[in-house]
């Protein structure tokens, strides 16, 4: 589907918050941003022909939203990257209804959160291997966010140390002894 700049301008709000974005003091109330944020992602779902509901989990900073679908698999796509551009294009248009950066997270039916939980276990089962055969272990190569959640867990691990290796969709983590 090709759009120009005023259609998208129209499909997505425009200047339907014009008058919000001049609140007392430059403040931006948190619910305003998530009022925002999810409309925006609900017209974003609309012109995906997506059917889902969006659902506010929390309006304090950052925003968290989450998305129920039949159509998860779409919404997610391969290794989340469907998500996370999702997510990158309503903060764009949010920050420019708003004229402020605002700091949101999406999910789609928990998918991250299963994640994180997925990886973490994950890190701490190789973080075991290596230990126990005292070598070097090499995860698949994945984006930055879940690089750094196998970082973070293993970060006060008293008997491994992690680095990253190769550049970009192909960066990996290597997990090794100390």
């Amino acid at each position: 589907m090709s759009m120009d700049k005023e259609e998208m301008e129209r499909a997505v709000g425009g200047d339907q918050v014009a008058g919000e974005r001049e609140l007392s003091g430059g403040e931006l109330p948190q619910e305003v941003a998530a009022r925002t944020a999810m409309r925006v992602l609900d017209t974003l779902l609309k012109l995906m022909g997506v059917k889902g509901v969006v659902k506010i989990i929390s309006s304090g900073l950052p925003v968290l939203l989450d998305v129920e679908s039949e159509e998860m698999g779409l919404l997610i796509g391969h290794r989340g990257q469907t998500l996370s551009s999702l997510e990158y294009i309503t903060k764009i248009v949010v920050a420019a209804q708003l004229n402020t950066w605002v700091p949101l997270y999406i999910d789609v039916a928990g998918y991250k959160k299963r994640r994180q939980e997925a990886l973490q276990r994950l890190a701490l089962y190789l973080a075991n291997q290596v230990v126990t055969r005292q070598r070097d272990m090499s995860l698949e190569p994945m984006p930055a966010n879940e690089r750094r959640i196998i970082h973070v867990t293993l970060s006060d691990h008293p008997d491994v140390v992690t680095r990253s290796i190769g550049s970009g969709s192909e960066r990996k983590v290597i997990i090794s002894p100390r």
